[in-house]
């Protein structure tokens, strides 16, 4: 805990403030310390305990994600407030333990939209990978009409989810393009130069785009 304190950058700060999140440690020095730890359960679930953002980061570097129970990572997810430490949990660990589809179903039907968000961030990850099994028309249906007053980070997921059902899926291509063009959902997002949109009809023609010129 000392030598993240000793990593605190004001200005590391004042960015990841910017973005809902409550530490200062730049994240490469934050990597490079979980390098020198390498994998060490024990002291990873130390460190989530002590609930500080940084040391919850560095908790999911050296963790080892199979280890986890079901339950244990309902807790540790509803208790994963900030942004980052929600994000690194579930592309990090849940995905990689042996209950994330489990997790995934009932995350995606929780009342707490940043609990169900991280079901659709799961969703997302089959839309991509492991599709068989899948209601793609049904998950259209639900995006249709439900993400236009979802709250951000649940409607940002369901977005990412619209925007993969329709670089992935040809058959489902034109609808998931219909619907993001009549929701206009992150239509105006401020995104950089040479950087893609997350405004769904943008995106999806971009990475078809790319695919195509391969």
């Amino acid at each position: 805990m000392a030598e993240l304190a000793g990593l605190e950058d004001p200005r590391a700060r004042e960015v990841n403030e910017r973005h809902g999140d409550d530490h200062g440690v730049n994240l490469g020095r934050l990597r490079a310390v979980a390098k020198r730890l390498k994998t060490q359960q024990e002291l990873a679930c130390g460190l989530w305990e002590t609930g500080d953002t940084a040391a919850r980061l560095l908790a999911i570097l050296i963790c080892r994600p199979k280890a986890f129970g079901r339950d244990e990572l309902d807790v540790m997810l509803r208790e994963a407030r900030t942004p980052k430490v929600h994000d690194w949990l579930v592309n990090y660990v849940v995905k990689k333990n042996p209950h994330a589809e489990e997790l995934r179903l009932s995350w995606s039907a929780d009342p707490d939209p940043v609990v169900a968000s991280a079901g659709w961030a799961l969703t997302t990850e089959r839309v991509a990978k492991k599709p068989e099994g899948l209601d793609l028309a049904g998950l259209l249906d639900v995006i249709e009409t439900e993400m236009k007053d979802a709250p951000d980070r649940l409607q940002w997921a369901m977005n990412h989810c619209l925007a993969q059902i329709g670089i992935e899926h040809d058959g489902h291509r034109t609808r998931a393009l219909d619907i993001g063009e009549r929701l206009q959902v992150l239509k105006d997002y401020p995104t950089p130069p040479g950087c893609t949109s997350p405004f769904a009809p943008a995106w999806i023609t971009e990475m078809v785009r790319r695919q195509h010129d391969k």
